[in-house]
């Protein structure tokens, strides 16, 4: 229940992001009995704006660049070229390339999706687009989504396949909140396609990859893996379209109305959804991920990984929250490995953080 989730609100320190405690250590020592800090490593140095991160079944770590290139760690090492530069990619201020995603069948097909921002004729729009790896390029380039509207602010664009093996797509408002509401435009919305980009037939809305809408620039894409619930992370308003703040967590079910921009924070209107979780000051929460059951994203305003702790019963439910590995400055992906570990990237040459020599960066935590 939506009312439920509002009264989480209230919960001191857990529903709402005060912006006031100081942050806790990185590396405390543990007093006896507890659980020892995680040992965070550095995987990879030197990136330019890492978005999006994905692990190929032979070992290889695929991560997108804003600036259009798809770079690749192997061996524990970033090789020195890219595996593939998009020239025609638009990546001023907040938009670029983006989303990556995987197919869940890789091992055999290898079939890779990448969304990004790009003009065609004048006009800025985001497409999802599907390569072939070879191991040593892309090949096969195939649009599979074009014409979502896009702009230097809230261009999205998450990518991520469910447990229903569909491809999803997270898409902003473009700075135009209206759209978000309109069902007939790809903007503020997450979508939801075949692998081919088709239109799943039990879509919420008939011919339509609209999955939720009143969206205004969801980023992050998680299913529990306790009861399958998908989770989206989502910027609210930055002050020109609305109070500032509000930045949201949202359980995410087919054909509902999350409110944008009608409702903002946490307030309510018949027929929309309120988020779970509502944050300000701004953390900026910009992905999603599951680790140890745990909610985690990473927070580019607020520079950390924020963990959700929910209840193992009720996964609708706020348990605690914490903030960790606040010392790294601005950070975008939070992603679980297969080898249980969790990885996470710095973001702190995008232009609006404060970079060290070795940025942008990847880090390994300890299972």
């Amino acid at each position: 229940m939506k009312s439920a989730a509002i009264a989480l609100l209230l919960l001191a320190g857990a529903c709402r992001d005060a912006g006031t405690p100081a942050p806790a250590p990185a590396q405390p020592q543990p007093a006896r009995g507890e659980e020892p800090a995680p040992q965070v490593t550095e995987v990879a140095r030197g990136l330019e704006v890492p978005w999006s991160i994905a692990f190929a079944p032979d070992g290889r770590i695929f991560v997108t660049e804003r600036p259009g290139r798809i770079r690749v760690i192997e061996d524990g090492a970033l090789r020195s070229q890219p595996l593939h530069t998009i020239p025609n990619v638009s990546s001023r201020s907040e938009e670029g390339l983006m989303g990556l995603a995987l197919h869940p069948d890789f091992g055999q097909n290898r079939l890779l999706y990448v969304c990004y921002a790009t003009n065609r004729g004048g006009r800025m729009i985001d497409e999802v687009v599907r390569f072939r790896d070879t191991g040593i390029a892309l090949t096969d380039a195939a649009t599979i989504l074009t014409g979502i509207p896009a702009a230097r602010f809230h261009a999205g664009c998450r990518l991520a396949f469910g447990p229903d093996r569909k491809l999803y797509v997270t898409t902003g408002d473009a700075t135009e909140g209206r759209i978000a509401q309109d069902l007939k435009s790809l903007g503020g919305k997450i979508l939801r396609l075949e692998d081919d980009g088709s239109i799943p037939e039990d879509n919420p809305f008939a011919g339509s990859p609209v999955w939720s809408y009143g969206h205004r620039n969801p980023q992050g894409l998680a299913w529990d893996p306790v009861r399958g619930l998908l989770f989206s992370t989502e910027h609210g308003p930055s002050g020109f379209d609305g109070a500032p703040g509000g930045d949201e967590v949202n359980i995410i079910e087919p054909g509902k109305n999350y409110g944008w921009p009608l409702i903002s924070h946490a307030e309510t209107r018949p027929g929309m959804e309120a988020p779970l979780l509502e944050y300000t000051p701004a953390c900026a929460p910009a992905s999603a991920a599951f680790w140890k059951n745990d909610l985690l994203f990473g927070c580019l305003r607020g520079e950390r990984v924020q963990r959700v702790v929910l209840d193992p019963q009720d996964r609708r439910k706020v348990v605690s929250q914490e903030r960790l590995f606040t010392e790294y400055g601005r950070i975008r992906e939070v992603v679980a490995g297969p080898d249980g570990a969790l990885y996470f990237s710095t973001s702190n040459r995008d232009g609006r953080g404060n970079p060290a020599a070795s940025d942008d960066r990847i880090f390994r935590v300890e299972p």
